[in-house]
């Protein structure tokens, strides 16, 4: 990570950077002075009750004075800065909101340094309400190192007037002095240490946000390109498909015959890429699907019915419902898309005649739907893959079908915007299990 002791952060984050972190201060200083007064009056009140014989304050007038002009002081502060907080959220006015941070930094060192030397006469021997105040604004405001470098040479200033002041003898000057250089430098290396770390923190958040645009960004664009080139494609290819279809309403030879075979199958392999991409864009760009509460049960029906009726369809389906309707809410045209794709797999991987298994239950209060086949399985190797986008776990089926990577892609992606978890179970040689989990609901009756 990059240090900012003797410089700013980067020119392309400064002038943000600034007005973010002068509205922490502007709020810090309003919890500041509430403290700081409640702070005074407890002193004050201490010091009413209890004699100054006990408590051992040196120059109790003046201590009494200096109490008293806090309690008057820090109250303006706050409703100064009350007024300046309004006006920075309308129109950041930097220049009046950093004078009136500086003012209040110098004058909570001025109060430390005034208490300290009006308590002991000399700083050398207790510097505790010294130290406090140097070290919680050097802490809890963040400061440009110019602004740091400022307060540090003001506070030495005040230091060595004070000393003038109560006229320390030259020894006591000599070790004050070097005790201000030592708390000075302090000072300023905690500042900056703070700065640093702060400033970190908030590139980090602004790096990390403005990746977030740009993948935010890219996604959207290639889900455009995507969709406007599926869609595109649709056209020609289908074209083709039909000049494919009259040519061979005429008399051909056998060759041209199976050429023109070749190309519509050709057409229909592209037609179903196309479909899948169409529907991963669709997909990437719809957030909110429309949900209707569905009966399972007739739901698995009739899908059923549909595939037993297709002639390219040669495999034993059997479904399994329960006794009682089983409901949910799901989008039923999307997930019409999730149950054919396991089906169309199953029976892609398994012999003509094999039985596939699609069963409905519930359990835990969730709906469970279960495609099972009895076909090749998946190898261990490829399982942790077969749910991604154009995966390479995709392999040709038993007839040789080829494989896209996108249906189980597809498929996740639907479930899980039914607020609902796909997961696979198989073992290579023994077939391949299927399970959908999604949300039970309880239709009204």
């Amino acid at each position: 990570m990059d240090t900012y002791y003797f410089k700013s952060i980067p020119s392309k984050y400064r002038s943000a950077y600034k007005r973010y972190y002068m509205l922490q201060n502007l709020n810090t200083i309003q919890v500041a002075c509430m403290v700081f007064f409640c702070l005074n009056l407890a002193i004050h009140i201490f010091t009413y009750l209890v004699p100054p014989s006990i408590t051992h304050i040196h120059n109790y007038p003046e201590f009494s004075l200096a109490n008293w002009t806090c309690l008057v002081i820090t109250p303006i502060f706050y409703l100064a800065g009350h007024q300046l907080i309004k006006q920075f959220k309308k129109r950041s006015n930097l220049a009046i909101s950093l004078g009136y941070v500086l003012t209040f930094c110098i004058y909570l060192l001025a109060c430390g340094m005034l208490f300290n030397f009006i308590a002991t006469s000399d700083p050398s021997n207790s510097i505790i309400i010294y130290l406090v105040a140097l070290i919680a604004v050097a802490s809890v405001y963040t400061l440009e190192y110019q602004e740091t470098l400022l307060l540090t040479v003001v506070n030495a200033l005040l230091f060595t007037l004070l000393l003038m002041y109560v006229r320390a003898d030259p020894t006591e000057i000599i070790y004050n002095e070097l005790l201000l250089v030592v708390l000075s430098g302090i000072f300023f290396f905690v500042s900056r240490h703070v700065y640093t770390y702060r400033a970190g923190e908030y590139l980090q958040f602004r790096i990390i946000k403005e990746k977030n645009i740009e993948i935010e960004k890219a996604g959207a664009f290639k889900n455009d390109v995507l969709g406007m080139v599926a869609h595109d494609l649709r056209n020609p290819i289908g074209a083709i498909e039909s000049i494919a279809l009259l040519m061979e309403m005429d008399e051909l030879d056998d060759d041209t015959r199976e050429n023109t075979a070749m190309i519509r199958t050709s057409c229909r392999k592209a037609m179903t890429i196309i479909n899948d991409l169409l529907e991963v864009a669709r997909n990437d760009n719809s957030d909110v699907l429309n949900y209707t509460l569905v009966n399972m049960n007739d739901f698995l029906r009739d899908l059923v019915q549909v595939w037993k009726h297709m002639s390219d369809f040669t495999n034993q389906l059997k479904l399994t419902v329960p006794d009682r309707p089983v409901h949910a809410s799901i989008n039923p045209e999307k997930f019409h898309r999730v149950i054919d794709n396991l089906i169309s797999n199953a029976a892609k991987f398994s012999k003509e005649k094999d039985t596939i298994e699609l069963k409905l239950y519930e359990h835990k209060n969730l709906v469970h739907i279960e495609v099972k086949d009895n076909g090749m399985g998946i190898p261990a190797s490829l399982i942790p893959n077969i749910f991604d986008r154009f995966s390479k776990a995709g392999r040709n089926g038993l007839k040789g079908e080829q494989s896209t990577g996108l249906g189980l892609s597809i498929s996740k992606q639907i479930v899980e915007m039914h607020n609902g978890r796909i997961d696979v179970q198989s073992e290579e040689g023994k077939g391949s299990t299927f399970t959908i989990r999604l949300p039970e609901i309880e239709a009204d009756i």
